[in-house]
């Protein structure tokens, strides 16, 4: 039918010829040694050339698209609705969390957690941090507390997110400075710069070697607090001393 539709259609680039080519490649079945190569031969009128055949599309999104990762199973997803539920009642939400929490693997344990932590629900998400550090196979992992004490500090918990740094120390995990950078730039962007100086004095503790970003991160966040920027950055010299911090004027914060 798309051979009539294109003599009917009387254009002048289709020549007779090459409707006779089409005719005859509707015809043809590939063989299985053809099947798998994209590209088909014609000859049009004694010239050879090479047209990309394509299979039939059944419509369906390829790719990743389709086979994506599985990221939550649905008993975290029934368990995160379900703390998400409760949280306003402490006593059904303890009764939920003994009869369903408890019996969720690590992966889907650590799963919750992650996605309490992206929706900002801090409350729940410390709940089922404490639940894994009950756990058999729990190991201090520096990274499970960087994400969480950055989400505190984006909450404004100061307080507790204090507490999981110290609860993380007593574990005698050092983070690295990517770690430190994060939730440095966490207490001072949400108005803490004396938790800020805090994890700054606690850095400069670790066995690690000192790196640039987080002293970048404190000189540029303590601006408005000259006598907690002058002490950072007289370390910064002695530590990075081929390196250079600029210095706005002062008039910019009102100082004379």
């Amino acid at each position: 039918m798309a051979i009539r539709a294109f003599a009917r259609s009387k254009l002048p680039f289709f020549s007779p010829s090459i409707l006779r080519a089409l005719a005859k490649l509707s015809k043809v079945t590939p063989s299985s040694s053809e099947s798998t190569n994209p590209f088909r031969r014609i000859d049009w009128g004694g010239s050879v050339c090479e047209v990309q055949s394509r299979s039939f599309h059944d419509g369906r999104p390829r790719g990743p698209l389709w086979r994506g990762k599985k990221l939550i199973g649905k008993e975290a997803i029934f368990v995160i609705l379900g703390l998400k539920r409760f949280k306003g009642d402490e006593e059904k939400l303890e009764e939920f969390m003994k009869s369903h929490v408890s019996r969720l693997l690590k992966l889907d344990l650590i799963a919750v957690l992650s996605e309490l932590e992206r929706q900002q629900e801090v409350f729940l998400a410390l709940k089922i941090f404490k639940v894994m550090q009950k756990e058999d196979w729990y190991k201090p992992d520096v990274y499970l507390y960087k994400d969480l004490i950055v989400t505190l500090a984006r909450n404004q918990k100061t307080e507790e997110a204090m507490q999981v740094w110290e609860s993380m120390r007593n574990e005698n995990l050092f983070p690295d400075s990517q770690t430190y950078t994060e939730v440095i730039r966490g207490f001072l962007r949400y108005g803490s710069p004396a938790d800020a100086m805090n994890i700054y004095e606690d850095m400069k503790k670790s066995p690690d070697p000192p790196e640039e970003t987080p002293f970048r991160v404190l000189l540029k966040g303590l601006l408005p607090f000259p006598l907690l920027r002058n002490r950072v950055k007289q370390d910064f010299e002695e530590m990075f001393p081929e390196q250079h911090v600029y210095d706005p004027p002062e008039e910019i914060f009102g100082l004379q």
